[in-house]
């Protein structure tokens, strides 16, 4: 695997997609401890697929999905009409050099239709399900460090995804919380499980506006006994719209 400026995107993004071997994904992985510019390229794609990974499920695909594929690969080529002629596989007794029947190339081309298959059922899937947040939010520590994003969908609906390690004691638990008008107050939105990246159902709240703000705090286990936020603050941003 060769790691230079024409090839580093694509790599960046195979590697973030998942579509590399275990081979590639271990040269890739040790590569970018020491490749500045690959870091920077996978960061990148993780930006830049960052809505299939917050709105995609796990889905199972149809069963002998991969026998059928294998099956319309196989090594028997149907006759090919040539000028009213008829050339039969039989008639090559020697396969060429090049010959894409080969188990190199049938391995690479199954590799390739699976990956494809699985990146439409993605995309399909997630478009089926999802519109772009109405809101995001990057949520900051005191010191000004990124600690979360937060998009809200407006339909009851946001996903928080943790950028930073939360230790969270077994007799607490991170909540997030919102504040739709000074007249309505803080809202809940949920509790984080395990103190990480989740996607809650919130209660009916009006839609999302700029400047809205988002936080998270460290409550007693079950979430604050009050309704409102009363353990230290964690993190906190504004919401804008996304352009």
């Amino acid at each position: 695997m060769r790691f230079d400026n024409t090839t580093i995107p694509e790599i960046a993004d195979e590697y973030v997609l998942g579509l590399l071997d275990p081979a590639e994904l271990q040269a890739v992985e040790q590569e970018a401890e020491q490749n500045p510019t690959l870091r920077t390229a996978i960061a990148a794609s993780r930006e830049r697929y960052l809505p299939l990974d917050l709105t995609v499920e796990p889905a199972a695909l149809p069963a002998g999905l991969w026998t059928r594929i294998e099956a319309g690969l196989s090594d028997g080529a149907p006759a090919v009409p040539l000028g009213g002629a008829t050339l039969a596989p039989e008639a090559v007794l020697t396969p060429p050099a090049n010959d894409n029947r080969r188990f190199g190339w049938r391995a690479a081309a199954l590799s390739s239709m699976a990956a494809s298959l699985v990146l439409a059922v993605t995309l399909i899937w997630s478009l089926g399900r999802q519109a772009d947040p109405v809101v995001i939010a990057v949520l900051l520590n005191e010191a000004g460090e990124v600690q979360a994003v937060v998009e809200d969908f407006g339909n009851d609906t946001a996903q928080i995804r943790l950028l930073a390690d939360v230790r969270v004691p077994e007799d607490k638990a991170v909540e997030v919380w919102t504040l739709p008008s000074r007249e309505m107050g803080p809202v809940s939105l949920g509790l984080l499980e395990d103190g990480g990246s989740s996607r809650l159902e919130g209660p009916p709240l009006p839609l999302p506006q700029a400047s809205q703000l988002y936080e998270i705090t460290l409550e007693n286990a079950g979430g604050s006994p009050t309704g409102r936020p009363t353990g230290p603050v964690l993190a906190k941003g504004f919401a804008q719209p996304p352009r």
